[in-house]
């Protein structure tokens, strides 16, 4: 069975990456499905031969049999690639960092194993790069995997990723045509909704993710698109809807664990502050993020559990120092939390240099916010403002500038976008 799953990773498939943390491979360039082998590693490859997510238990058994291949032929250059791309996907997957290095050694493994033409290493070191938010790093080799396979489809998703991590929305624009022109209906609708929700366009955004509901082939696939819905759901100020979605996501993929946060999230929006509290400890058992730990504190801090709250912040300091360990970069959320629970001089330093190196909206509002709680409100209103035009239509942007000009004496503006972020999401 090994020798027959080989055969099928280096003469039917075209190339592996991990797209939205999901391991896929390029089907053969006729349309052919990449042909499935028996047990979990085979349903792994018949998922991601056709660019569908691939189910946690599955992913991990082709791991394990890659692992073994690879001991008896260790010269296998593709097989390489897809472990380096399978590590990026668990890791990801479980927010287990150690997967990172591991990763990486694999993918740089197979471009020695085969230094001519490699997009596949090539574009499982961008996703790599793109799941430690180091987007230069990702751009660089998606575009080296872009221009030895302009026509892998695989190639753009990462490639897409990259670009928006960096705030370049003309170079993601014309990636995500490359998709639409070269990549399957369902991979391109994911990617395609949430590009749209990016540039503040919801209802072309809702459109196309409910059309990868539709399209959904698997129930990992499925998990993911309605994962995507309830999060739209969520950030229009429909929490009730946002719940059903998590609640199919769940049901399609339990362990799709960022659902369980996204519960957590809508239902301390409804007040359901004990059910709030055991999705997003869940979630963070499952998958330690600090995203989580940082709602969940604050969270904590709103129902007056001060213990609580801090140690769920020393949680937070804690996890970034170790992930830091596998090269993910996660100082737009460290700096968050400083900027409104710690040291905003600080805030403003580690974002500074952040932005710096990614100009994208997220990190300008959280840089601009951090400056307004520094006491440098002027230069904080021009990076939310840069922020609002470029990026999504969000209530948290609204907000910070909303109360930045209420700071500074400007009332009817202050008016204006704090109603503006209570439209968006009540």
């Amino acid at each position: 069975m090994k020798l027959s799953l080989n055969h099928v990773l280096v003469a039917s498939v075209a190339g592996s990456l991990v797209l939205g943390g999901v391991l896929v491979l390029a089907s053969p360039d006729d349309g052919r499905p990449a042909r499935p082998a028996l047990g979990p590693s085979g349903r792994a490859m018949a998922a991601v031969g056709a660019g569908r997510p691939a189910a946690l238990p599955d992913l991990t058994a082709l791991i394990g049999e890659r692992e073994a291949h690879l001991r008896a032929h260790p010269g296998d250059g593709h097989s390489w690639a897809v472990l380096g791309s399978a590590y990026v996907a668990r890791g990801e997957r479980t927010a287990d960092f150690r997967y990172y290095p591991k990763a990486d050694k694999a993918l740089r493994t197979s471009l020695k194993a085969m230094p001519g033409r490699n997009p596949e290493a090539l574009t499982g070191l961008a996703a790599l790069a793109n799941v430690r938010h180091d987007y230069r790093a990702a751009r660089g080799f998606a575009e080296r995997a872009a221009h030895q396979a302009p026509k892998r489809w695989t190639v753009y998703p990462a490639l897409i990723d990259a670009y928006c991590g960096l705030g370049d929305i003309k170079a993601a624009d014309k990636a995500l045509d490359k998709l639409k022109a070269l990549g399957p209906r369902s991979a391109v609708k994911v990617r395609a909704g949430w590009f749209y929700r990016d540039r503040g366009w919801r209802e072309d955004a809702d459109s196309a993710l409910s059309s990868a509901v539709a399209l959904a082939g698997t129930p990992a696939e499925r998990a993911a698109a309605s994962y995507r819905v309830g999060e739209m759901a969520w950030e229009r100020g429909e929490p009730k809807v946002a719940l059903r979605h998590y609640a199919a996501a769940l049901d399609a993929d339990p362990d799709h664990h960022a659902s369980l946060a996204g519960r957590g999230r809508a239902l301390a929006a409804l007040g359901r502050t004990s059910e709030a509290l055991h999705a997003y400890r869940s979630a963070l058992t499952r998958q330690p993020m600090p995203q989580y730990a940082l709602e969940l504190g604050e969270l904590y801090q709103s129902l007056k559990l001060l213990p609580a709250a801090r140690a769920q912040y020393d949680v937070l300091r804690t996890r970034v120092r170790e992930e830091s360990a596998g090269g993910v970069n996660d100082q737009r959320v460290l700096g968050l939390y400083e900027a409104d629970h710690g040291d905003a001089e600080v805030a403003v330093q580690r974002l500074t240099a952040e932005y710096a190196v990614h100009r994208n909206p997220e990190t300008a509002d959280a840089l601009g916010w951090a400056l307004h709680r520094a006491g440098e409100g002027e230069r904080g209103l021009k990076l939310v403002t840069k922020a609002i035009k470029k990026g999504p239509r969000s209530a948290l942007f609204a907000y910070h500038r909303g109360e930045i000009e209420r700071q500074l004496g400007r009332y009817g503006a202050a008016r204006r976008h704090l109603g503006e972020a209570l439209l968006i999401n009540p």
